[in-house]
This record gives C-alpha cells, structure tokens and sequence, in this order.
C-alpha cells in the first residue's frame, strides 16, 4: 500500500495542477472528463488517509511519541530524494535571511571562515539579469498574442520562482562559507553540500589550482571535487578513508579532497584560539 500511495500521490498532483490551469485559464472540458478526475482525486486522498493512519498507528505503537510518530510517517511516506530536495530549498531561503541580516551559518567563534562566492558572483549576477529579461520578454510575448490572464499568471510566478532560486543559491554560497577549526575541515556547496572532516584524519593540505573539474560536487577514484566555475585550488590528504555523502544521497569514500576558496592561503594558518 505505501508504494501505491506514493505513486498516486506524486501522479495526481501534477495532472490537478493541470486541470486548474486549464480551468482557470477558460479552456471547456467535457463534464465526464472532470467527473473522472475528480473522483481520481477523492480516491487518492482516501488512499493517502488510510496510510497515513495505519504507519502513524503503526509508529505509535511501537512507543514513538506524536511528533516523532509524524515524522516517521513523513519519511516513509516522501522518498528520500525528494525529502532532501525539499530541504534544499527551506536551507537556500533561510540563507537569503542570513545575506539580509549579514549572518553566517555556523561559524563559531575564533573559526576561520574560507569564503568560495568570490569566483562565482559575477556569473550567478549575470544569469539573475538573463532572466529577469527572459520573464519581461515572455510575458509582452504573451501580452502579444492575447494570453490569457491565469496562463500568464502562472508563467510569471515560475519565473519568478526562478529568480528567488537564483538569488537563494548565491546567498547560500555567500552564508555557508567553508570553516576550518581546530577540530575539524568543514567543507561545503551552498546548501547542497556539507562535509566534516576531522582535523586528526588530515595528513597534510596543500594550495594547487586545477581548471578542468567537472560538476560542482563530484567523487572519482576516492576523490572528492567540490569545484567554484570548474576550479579547484586546496588538496586535503587524508590518513584514512571517510564517508562522503552527496547531494541526492549517494555515499562513497574517499581519501583525498579538493575545494575552492577564494583565499586558499588561509587554509595553511592555524585557526585562531
């Protein structure tokens, strides 16, 4: 029943977004077509009901309180990849508030924050005035050829959305810096990524700068790129494997470590006491 559950949940909720765009829009539907889609709709709430009752009861019983019992049941519910994904996106607005406030996300007292937005800023600025032009070409495109009102509506709220995306990814890199303690190599991608490295594992760090790195984050033959516009310009050695976590959730190990940071020099000096 749960993978039935989540199958009609993540099926049906896009075809209703679909058929209240095309509603909203003015576009006639035969009645029998919105009679079938709506009772596809009651059935796959009631679906969703019944699990939801059966996997809390479940959580309950075996001694979970509410919260947790909810919580439980919101993870077996949403996949994992869309659970991270989910926070993803709650991490980049949070870091918007953090960029407004002049904050930064977690960066004690007496650390060295290793800032990696420098080499990216003008880019992400770049691609922001793209689409924002994009979004005003569009929208007269469609004021043109008589659009009407809800479709346009709906495209300017995904443009924008994409906008508020591209400003929260540059905030996020600019908030979640990296950080090097006496304890540990924090090493981090924006909200996507984020890594911690003990200071006790690390046999030596080195500045050497690379152009050729492919992706953002990205693991091959035990090493591990975290690359700013394809570079990269630290070197971590490490005594031992450890557990790399990426984005989307796959997990390997890796015994070597390369990052950008603006000021790579930085990562040589001891933190401050």
């Amino acid at each position: 029943m749960l993978r039935l559950a989540r199958a009609a949940l993540y099926t049906v909720i896009p075809a209703e977004l679909l058929l209240m765009i095309l509603l909203v829009a003015g576009v006639p539907l035969p009645v029998p077509v919105l009679v079938a889609a709506e009772s596809v709709v009651a059935l796959v709430l009631a679906l969703e009901a019944v699990t939801v009752h059966r996997l809390f009861r479940a959580a309950r019983g075996a001694g979970l309180g509410r919260r947790a019992a909810l919580l439980t049941v919101y993870e077996q519910l949403v996949p994992p990849i869309v659970r991270r994904l989910a926070e993803f996106e709650v991490k980049n607005l949070i870091s918007l508030g953090l960029l407004v406030v002049r904050r930064r996300h977690g960066v004690p007292s007496g650390a060295t924050a290793l800032s990696y937005s420098k080499e990216q800023t003008t880019t992400i600025l770049l691609v922001l005035f793209m689409m924002i032009v994009e979004l005003v070409a569009v929208d007269l495109l469609m004021v043109a050829f008589d659009v009407p009102a809800p479709i346009r509506v709906a495209v300017l709220v995904l443009d924008l959305y994409g906008v508020l995306f591209g400003l929260a990814f540059g905030a996020a890199c600019v908030t979640r810096p990296h950080v090097l303690t006496e304890d540990e190599l924090r090493i981090r991608c924006g909200a996507y990524f984020d890594l911690r490295i003990p200071r006790e594992v690390i046999t030596s760090m080195r500045v050497s700068r690379t152009y050729n790195e492919n992706g953002m984050v990205r693991v091959a033959d035990g090493r591990l790129s975290v690359a700013v516009s394809s570079q990269t310009n630290v070197i971590v050695e490490l005594a031992e494997p450890i557990t790399v976590t990426r984005p989307l959730g796959a997990r390997e190990s890796v015994t070597t470590v390369r990052f950008f940071a603006d000021t790579p020099g930085a990562v040589l000096q001891p933190a401050a006491a």
